[in-house]
Order: structure tokens, then C-alpha cells, then sequence
């Protein structure tokens, strides 16, 4: 019987060190991948961040600036793909409709909402 009670909660979590980094690497890389693949959102998202990133680098604006523009731009990556797994976590529970299942998801969507707002607020600020 195993009373180590981390890896009661998941054989992933007794990894340590430079083997766990290494893991959660890969790890991310397939979670991007996955979300490349399979959600348009994101995949036109990246294709917004892929133009939009280097034009706050060429922008003649200082680099705080470019900062807050490309954070702003990264942020919507960050919460589409968390947008993504909450989707793909209810749908992996039941694919029946329910009024629970229809709020995470809309409250998922609206905050990939807030953060395309953001992008729009943050680069008029920065470049007015």
C-alpha cells in the first residue's frame, strides 16, 4: 500500500527536477498543438499575434509601451487556450445539454471577450 499521498493524487506528480521541467515542456508544447489543431479560435488568434507582436516591435512607441501591446495580445492566447480546456473538460463530461454546462461555457467566452477588449483598449491608449 502506498501512503505517499502525492502520488495517491497522480503517478505524474512524484517527478522532481530537471525531468519534471522537461515533462511539463512537452507537456505545453502538446497542449499547443492540440489547440492549434483543433480550435479555429485559436489558430486565428495566433494568426493575429503572429502580425501583431511584430508591429508593436516596429511601432515607434516606447517600450513600455510595446510591452503592455504585446502582454495584451498574449493574454487572449493565454485565455483562449484556457477558454479551450474548460470547453474540452465539459465536453468530456457529457455532451447533453445543461444549463451548467452552457454557463462555463459562455463565461469562458466571455472572457476571451474581455481580453480582445483589452488588445483594442491597450494599443488605442498606446499609440493616442
Amino acid at each position: 500500500m502506498n501512503t505517499d499521498p502525492i502520488a495517491e493524487e497522480s503517478p505524474f506528480k512524484g517527478q522532481t527536477g530537471l525531468r519534471r521541467i522537461l515533462s511539463a515542456f512537452g507537456y505545453s508544447l502538446s497542449g499547443l498543438r492540440a489547440a492549434y489543431r483543433n480550435e479555429d479560435a485559436f489558430r486565428q488568434e495566433s494568426l493575429l499575434a503572429v502580425l501583431m507582436i511584430p508591429l508593436a516591435l516596429f511601432l515607434s512607441v516606447p517600450n513600455l509601451g510595446k510591452a503592455l501591446m504585446i502582454g495584451s495580445v498574449l493574454l487572449v492566447l493565454i485565455v483562449e487556450l484556457l477558454n479551450s480546456a474548460i470547453e474540452a473538460a465539459i465536453d468530456r463530461i457529457s455532451l447533453d445539454r445543461h444549463r451548467l454546462s452552457k454557463r462555463a461555457k459562455d463565461i469562458g467566452s466571455a472572457a476571451v471577450l474581455i481580453a480582445l477588449i483589452n488588445v483594442l483598449t491597450t494599443w488605442t491608449l498606446v499609440l493616442i
